[in-house]
C-alpha cells in the first residue's frame, strides 16, 4: 500500500485495530474527498492530506474500543468527524450525523454516496430543535462545545441507559465541574486518555452517563 491508504493501515496497526482492504480504502477516499471540497468549500482548517489522516482520521478511530451502541448520533458532525471514520469501521451500526451548516451537511451527503454508506444518515439542523421517536444509544462529538452545552443540548435524543462519548483536548476538569453543578443528575462514567499516531498534543474521551443507569 502507497499514500493516503499506506498512511492509513501503518496508524490503524499502531493503534492496534484491524481494518480491512476496503475500509482502508474507504477511509484515502474520504481523505482525497475532503481535500478536494476543502479547495472550495473551507471544511477544515487541515490542508495537508497526510495531516489529515493522523489529525482528523486516527483521531477519530480512538473511538472504536469505547464505541459499544448500535445506533449513534455525532453531534456538530462538521465535515463527518468522527461520525464517517466509525461508520466505515461499524458497517453494521447505524450513525446519524448532524451539523447546521450547509455547505459541511452537503459534504457529508456526498462522502456517504460516493462511499456507498448505507449506514450514515446526514441531518442539516440544530441539535437544540431536532425531535425523534427513539433515542440513540451514544451520542459523540469531537470539538463540538462545552460539556455542559453538549449534554442539555441533547439529552432529549439520548435513549435511556445511553452514553455521551465526548472528545477533548487537555483534560476538562473545568467543564466537568460546571456541568456538575448544572446538571448533578448526570455523572463522569470514566477518563480515557488517548494516543494518535502523528499527533502530539493531548487528547481524551470523557464518557458521561445519567446517574443510576
Amino acid at each position: 500500500m502507497h499514500g493516503i491508504e499506506g498512511l492509513l493501515a501503518v496508524g490503524v496497526d499502531a493503534m492496534g485495530l484491524e481494518a480491512s482492504d476496503q475500509q482502508l480504502g474507504q477511509l484515502a477516499a474520504y481523505v482525497e474527498l475532503m481535500a478536494k471540497w476543502n479547495q472550495v468549500y473551507n471544511l477544515t482548517a487541515i490542508r495537508d492530506k497526510n495531516a489529515m489522516v493522523s489529525r482528523h482520521i486516527l483521531d477519530s478511530l480512538t473511538l472504536v474500543p469505547h464505541v459499544s451502541g448500535e445506533n449513534l448520533l455525532d453531534v456538530g458532525s462538521g465535515p463527518g468527524l468522527p461520525g464517517i471514520p466509525l461508520a466505515i469501521m461499524f458497517p453494521e451500526r447505524q450513525f446519524s450525523v448532524l451539523d447546521c451548516n450547509g455547505k459541511k451537511t452537503r459534504f457529508m451527503t456526498q462522502a456517504k454516496t460516493a462511499l456507498g454508506l448505507n449506514n450514515v444518515t446526514v441531518e442539516n439542523r440544530r441539535v437544540e430543535e431536532w425531535q425523534v421517536e427513539t433515542g440513540f444509544d451514544e451520542i459523540t462529538s469531537r470539538a463540538f462545545s462545552s460539556l455542559e452545552d453538549m449534554v442539555t443540548g441533547t439529552s432529549h435524543l439520548l435513549a435511556e441507559g445511553g452514553r455521551w462519548l465526548a472528545m477533548k483536548g487537555i483534560h476538562p476538569d473545568e467543564e466537568l465541574a460546571q456541568l456538575q453543578a448544572v446538571r448533578p443528575d448526570v455523572q463522569l462514567v470514566k477518563s480515557i486518555q488517548l494516543s494518535v499516531p502523528g499527533c502530539d498534543g493531548e487528547r481524551h474521551l470523557v464518557i458521561i452517563e445519567v446517574s443510576g443507569n
